[in-house]
């Protein structure tokens, strides 16, 4: 298997593990939503809908594939993506933590994902 499609096939178990242990959301009026841009290689994770009258459109995860690596550009949830990830055969090094400033990276285990390529 191609390393990006192993990518895209992790990132999409992940996604739907984790959407899966929302069997309803606990707000009657909001959803769980999968978005999957296999095209773009974008893939989303979002709470939709109403709190009476409060309009929710929250992010909880969000990857995409770009330079060989798997960015991750938001995680607003306590686990820890890249252990999960490691168990699909997936290392730091090949993972970009998009939402730290570039100017951090570089002190992680991390991949760097610089702006015109990555290391």
């Amino acid at each position: 298997m191609d390393r990006l499609d192993h990518y895209r096939d992790s990132i999409k178990a992940f996604l739907q593990e984790y959407a899966a242990t929302w069997t309803q959301h606990p707000e009657p009026e909001v959803e769980i939503q999968l978005i999957f841009d296999e095209q773009r290689d974008r893939y989303l994770l979002l709470d939709v809908g109403w709190r009476g009258s409060q309009r929710i459109h929250h992010c909880i995860f969000h990857f995409d594939l770009k330079d060989g690596k798997i960015w991750l550009q938001e995680n607003n949830t306590d686990l820890e993506v890249d252990q999960a990830l490691a168990e699909m055969g997936i290392t730091p090094q090949e993972i970009v933590i998009g939402f730290h400033s570039p100017t951090l990276r570089g002190y992680s285990d991390f991949a760097v994902g610089l702006a015109h390529g990555s290391s």
